[in-house]
């Protein structure tokens, strides 16, 4: 009794201890920003223009403060003894129950995620809408500026494929956490008088922002109950990209007349806080919870969404659904397995056709809607109008996900987001007269359905333990997307905007071909089915 008492005693000092080094971590990041922030109000009189002013010994300060505090809050978020934790983590599945109905934890995870994806996707969406004002404070040509959109983005490659294999490892929430906290310590990117500061703040601000996508679909993906997963994969992914540009342009809208556009990084400080304030209604991974020993806890939060464990090798495993060890596993090729390769091809080229089309083509639309003559206030008016009017089309993206076909929704997405570059394509290099703004909309509908579908879609087709790698893959390809079409800025080989969407139409539809042909139908599909895909045939 007393050795296990002792070691009560220790988990807790531990835990507390955790706890403690999490939150001064927080604070620490948050005051090393707010350090930067008398700089940024120093340039108010100047319409916010800090180009060319040296950095203050407070904001040298900061900068300390927020390494300091990132490393505190990872030490007290990531766990010890993971070699060990991840080997029993193998002989555990979590699964709702078929039938599982949906309780108020269900509707409150949704609705936090759905911020946390909103928060995730106006990042980088409002590259296109700080490129203008930064290319006229820093003097620089079009092809130099294009660096900071390409680090950003290079950044957020590096994060979805990092953060996706932390998930699998460390647990979803302590993924979602850190990150968080990552980004807002970046926020300080507003306050960087230098543009080489800025690509590197904004190159570590995409990497933390990559860590939100892969996460988040997984963690819901394991949640749901199976008859209520589709719609409600679809409903947040579609609400959280839409949300996320509507708020970028509508933000820039609203503030960047006012404050220029280093307001709309500074932003990363209040979302991000709010972010964390939410983490309480973000559950921590049961699978994650049972191989740490923290049973308690697990059967708590499995108990809260109705889901349940399977102990394979024992007496509490379910014949029907006991996996093999899978022939991925045996041959080490993952996510391009026998079995996988097609799926993975077709996700992925679909992926990168999405980042072609956010990071390039509609990234380059405010620019050139000013070069046009297009005041930066109306360019941003068109397309916030344009994103309100894609909005409620969500709606019926999670109805037919969920009721009709997920491949048949994933490959609808896909011919709508064709048909909007071919309006772009007619409008700009036609010359033919078609409203803008439906032409825009019928863009980012398309657009929203794929980012909405193609993550949910891949959360649902990969087996567990390869989940959150396998989704943060397919995120990282949208963003490799984005950074092809960086590249011909920064070379200053940017075409017109419907030589653009000519040539981005043929991956759309290579990948529309390899999505008919090698992507299955996972609609009511019991996601512990997944984990021996190519012994049942589901492949």
């Amino acid at each position: 009794m007393r050795w296990s008492g002792e070691i009560r005693l220790s988990s807790f000092l531990r835990d507390r201890a955790s706890v403690w080094s999490f939150a001064i971590g927080v604070v620490a990041v948050t005051a090393g920003v707010l350090l930067h922030l008398p700089m940024f109000w120093m340039g108010r009189a100047m319409g916010f223009r800090l180009a060319g002013m040296p950095m203050d010994p407070g904001m040298i300060a900061g900068m300390f403060m927020i390494l300091a505090g990132v490393a505190l809050a990872a030490w007290g978020l990531l766990p010890k003894n993971v070699a060990a934790q991840v080997d029993a983590s193998r002989h555990i599945s979590i699964a709702a129950p078929e039938d599982a109905p949906l309780t108020r934890a269900h509707w409150q995870l949704m609705a936090v995620l759905v911020i946390a994806l909103v928060i995730d996707v106006m990042k980088p969406a409002s590259l296109g809408f700080v490129m203008p004002g930064l290319k006229e404070e820093y003097a620089v040509s079009a092809a130099r500026g294009a660096a900071l959109p390409f680090a950003a983005l290079a950044g957020t490659v590096v994060g979805s494929v990092f953060w996706g294999v932390m998930a699998d490892i460390y647990g979803r929430k302590a993924t979602i956490m850190l990150s968080a906290v990552m980004f807002v310590g970046t926020s300080i990117c507003g306050a960087m008088p230098s543009l080489n500061w800025n690509v590197v703040m904004c190159f570590l601000m995409g990497a933390a922002a990559g860590g939100m996508l892969p996460v988040t679909y997984a963690l819901l993906a394991e949640t749901m109950p199976t008859r209520h997963r589709g719609w409600a994969l679809v409903l947040v992914g579609g609400l959280g990209s839409g949300g996320g540009y509507f708020a970028a342009s509508g933000l820039s809208a609203w503030l960047e007349p006012i404050f220029s556009w280093r307001i709309l990084w500074l932003l990363n400080l209040p979302t991000g806080l709010l972010l964390l304030s939410l983490s309480g209604f973000i559950p921590e991974s049961a699978k994650f919870l049972l191989a740490r020993g923290r049973r308690a806890e697990a059967q708590a939060a499995m108990a809260r969404f109705g889901t349940r464990s399977i102990v394979h090798g024992t007496e509490r495993e379910d014949p029907v659904v006991a996996p093999v060890l899978l022939d991925h596993e045996r041959h080490h090729g993952g996510l391009w397995a026998r079995g996988f390769r097609g799926r993975t091809a077709a996700l992925t080229t679909i992926a990168l056709s999405w980042g072609l089309v956010n990071f390039g083509l509609l990234l380059w639309m405010p620019a050139d809607f000013v070069n046009r003559g297009l005041p930066m206030a109306s360019a941003s008016k068109l397309l916030a109008q344009s994103a309100l009017i894609a909005f409620p089309t969500v709606l019926l993206g999670a109805f037919f996900y969920s009721r009709w076909s997920t491949k048949g929704s994933l490959l609808a997405a896909t011919v709508i987001s064709a048909l909007g570059l071919v309006g772009v394509l007619a409008m700009d290099a036609l010359g033919i007269r078609l409203p803008p703004v439906a032409i825009i909309a019928l863009l980012i509908v398309g657009n929203n359905a794929v980012l909405a579908i193609v993550l949910p879609y891949a959360s649902e087709s990969y087996p567990l333990h390869i989940r959150g790698r396998a989704t943060g893959w397919i995120a990282a390809s949208t963003k490799a997307g984005g950074l092809a079409a960086q590249a011909l800025s920064i070379a200053a080989l940017v075409p017109p905007l419907g030589v653009v969407a000519a040539l981005i139409l043929a991956p759309v539809l290579l990948g529309l071909a390899l999505a008919v042909a090698f992507c299955p139908e996972t609609r009511g599909v019991d996601l512990r089915k997944v984990d021996r895909p190519l012994r049942d045939g589901y492949a």
